[in-house]
């Protein structure tokens, strides 16, 4: 596992060891991030310069590969150990801490934001229904911007994280499915 694109391309990246973790695969946030940046509602501006929110962060990939393509800075939610230590250890290996910050606790209590995200993140264990229940947090105590780009994987067969707003996109990728949509109503 690595780093695609951005500044701090090609570096590894640590996965703790054992199954809790499901690390986005690099061909995945390749193709997810070619998306982004290239689909009309997307745009370099949808990342450049953006605080960025990584739930269910594990190894901190998506968010991590967001700030090496110009994030502006990264709140990175994870509450498993071993999780938490690959992930503070590639923040460092990527030396991003000064635009990292790690909460280390459930995403479904957060603490109140200290900003609002304009780019979210969601990669829950699957089946769990726990989108819906992380965006009802997140909104409440603050952290999602208006008009964030929000961006949640499932598993495959799974049903859409949300029925009340207009997806932007959906993509299937191996045994995941990549959905988005804007923030305004997501419950």
């Amino acid at each position: 596992m690595r780093i695609i694109g951005g500044d701090r391309r090609g570096r590894q990246l640590q996965a703790p060891p054992g199954g809790v973790t499901r690390p986005t695969a690099d061909r995945v946030r390749q193709a997810l991030f070619d998306m982004v940046l290239h689909a009309s509602w997307g745009g370099r501006d949808a990342v450049e310069g953006v605080a960025v929110l990584d739930g269910f962060a594990g190894t901190g990939a998506l968010g991590l590969e967001a700030l090496s393509r110009g994030a502006a800075s990264c709140a990175f939610f994870e509450r498993d150990r071993a999780a938490l230590a690959a992930l503070r250890a590639n923040i460092t290996a990527c030396r991003k801490e000064d635009m990292s910050r790690v909460f280390a606790g459930d995403i479904l209590a957060p603490p109140k934001a200290v900003h609002r995200c304009g780019l979210i993140f969601l990669d829950p264990p699957y089946d769990r229904g726990l989108p819906v229940l992380a965006l009802n947090a997140l909104t409440a105590r603050g952290w999602i911007a208006p008009d964030a780009l929000i961006i949640v994987e499932t598993a495959k067969d799974e049903a859409p994280p949300v029925d009340t707003v207009e997806i932007l996109f959906e993509r299937a990728h191996g045994a995941a499915r990549l959905w988005g949509w804007r923030a305004g109503g997501h419950g």
